[in-house]
């Protein structure tokens, strides 16, 4: 019994790492059912706190037509390489951030772009390759994407990720961005994974070693215990 008990207690540190990892919580998502944007923003989240934004060089017209199941999304006319949406949050208490979100656009509006990242708000980087947005707007595209390789998005006061214009070719193959093309995002969610508290990374390790010591411990006793069935009867 008392060695099924000691093994019972290993397996389950073993498993003590994944617990702590967790899993995904949400930090921010905007749907664009409150916000209903109709400007350049910047917009609160729905869930969470942060702000929502576009930015264009020419006269955008900014609305909130209908949504990827849903009422509302946030769209813009006239793209221009460069151009893009931008949605910042704080991850403070997170870590191995991730992001979704849904995205088109109208056959004249912008068909690629690519993902950027930053800190403080000035020196962005991109993550990944650009990524292609479908249209019509009946048609959406879900995107999501790990960010956990990335550090400095860790427990950070504020992030800021873009959705950048990178070309000058519409969404339906056919030829340039248009004036009146738009383009649309919704759903746009930022997850994170709890910072366990007052958990040093060596605590695994050290509990691992803790258990085979007492496991070793419970072996030694067993062996110096004589069995009664052995001992002889006058």
């Amino acid at each position: 019994m008392k060695i099924s008990t000691a093994i019972l207690v290993c397996s389950l540190v073993s498993v003590t790492p994944a617990l702590v990892l967790g899993t995904p919580t949400t930090i921010a998502q905007w749907t664009f059912e409150t916000s209903q944007p109709a400007t350049a923003g910047p917009f609160a989240p729905e869930v969470g706190s942060g702000n929502a934004s576009g930015s264009h060089a020419g006269a955008a017209v900014y609305s909130s037509p209908t949504g990827n199941g849903s009422t509302h999304s946030y769209s813009s006319t006239v793209w221009n390489v460069n151009d893009y949406w931008q949605f910042s949050t704080s991850t403070l208490g997170y870590q191995n951030i991730t992001l979704s979100w849904d995205q088109t656009s109208s056959n004249t509006g912008p068909g690629v772009f690519g993902l950027f990242w930053s800190t403080d708000g000035s020196t962005f980087a991109q993550f990944g390759l650009n990524y292609n947005v479908p249209a019509p707007t009946t048609t959406w595209g879900s995107y999501s994407y790990d960010l956990s390789s990335i550090a400095s998005l860790n427990n950070a006061s504020t992030v800021y990720l873009r959705l950048v214009d990178e070309s000058t070719a519409n969404a339906a193959g056919t030829g340039a961005v248009g004036t009146s093309g738009t383009d649309r995002v919704d759903n746009f969610t930022v997850s994170g994974i709890q910072i366990p508290a007052n958990v040093p990374d060596s605590a695994p390790g050290l509990a691992g070693l803790g258990c085979a010591l007492g496991l070793l411990a419970v072996l030694r006793r067993i062996s110096n215990v004589s069995c009664p069935l052995s001992q002889k009867h006058a």
